[in-house]
């Protein structure tokens, strides 16, 4: 319901995600709209092919800038409802599912406090899409029968986190995160306190489906080594579970567009 001092807009904000970053797996929707948008805010996670095909006038980089200044989240909001408040077709474009990680809820809510009308266009998410295109799947009738998705941004040492890393490492499921590369060493040691097997397979997936898409493989032990020997850099979807180990069997035969050669791991070719 929005609030007794604002205005209606004129025009629609459109909360769009891209999905992993390929432009084919951008949804019709979500390419018909960029093609109409009067605007476009975007950041870095929608990935350089889709960022190329936007039109050089009538978009704003609201992400990271130089010396890792960040548009803050208020700005963006407001920044949407002023656009609206113009009559102008808006998109904000994510990367992945505009509503899993991506503040999508936040800008929702803010709209709708401001009367601005708006329209959420589901993507593909990163969280299922990146494992995929690695041949891993996040369920498996022999490995798992659930998939748990959380943010790595939080320190699991932290007395209040919002993550209980015990409680996952008692499920027995999937457990994939998201924006996770530097604090890796931190919740696989959390996860191993808690009791997981330190055997237990994981995969790194960094930039999934863009140029230059890198696997790392190894398991709870030992895939901090295996990060640092491929050089795995954000943005990165880690792979917890038995799901993982499954990659080794498909990897032959895996065909796509974004990993020229495999594949990085910790496995032992001297065998």
């Amino acid at each position: 319901m929005a609030t007794d001092d604002t205005q209606p807009a004129d025009g629609t904000v459109y909360l769009v995600g891209s999905g992993p970053g390929d432009p084919e797996l951008l949804t019709l929707k979500a390419k018909r709209l960029l093609e109409d948008a009067d605007i476009v805010l975007h950041d870095k996670l929608p990935g350089p092919k889709i960022i190329d095909m936007l039109p050089d006038d009538g978009c704003i980089d609201v992400g990271k800038r130089a010396h890792g200044d960040r548009t803050p989240q208020w700005e963006i909001n407001e920044r949407l409802v002023e656009l609206a408040r113009e009559g102008k077709s808006v998109v904000r474009l994510k990367g992945g599912d505009s509503f899993v990680f991506g503040r999508g809820g936040e800008e929702a809510t803010y709209l709708a406090e401001h009367g601005v009308p708006f329209e959420v266009v589901p993507a593909v998410t990163s969280a299922v899409a990146a494992p995929a295109v690695a041949g891993i799947p996040v369920t498996h009738r022999d490995h798992a029968s659930s998939v748990s998705f959380v943010t790595g941004h939080e320190d699991p040492t932290k007395p209040e986190s919002a993550v209980d890393w015990g409680a996952l490492a008692a499920t027995g499921g999937t457990i994939v995160v998201l924006m996770g590369v530097t604090r890796l060493p931190l919740y696989t040691e959390a996860l191993r306190e808690a009791g997981m097997d330190p055997d237990t397979p994981v995969a790194l997936v960094e930039r999934a489906t863009w140029p230059g898409q890198q696997v790392a493989t190894g398991t709870l032990e030992t895939i901090v080594e295996a990060r640092d020997e491929v050089d795995i850099s954000p943005p990165a979807v880690t792979v917890i579970g038995g799901v993982a180990g499954t990659r080794e069997s498909v990897v032959e035969f895996l065909r796509n567009d974004y990993t020229p050669s495999d594949q990085h791991s910790d496995e032992n070719t001297d065998d």
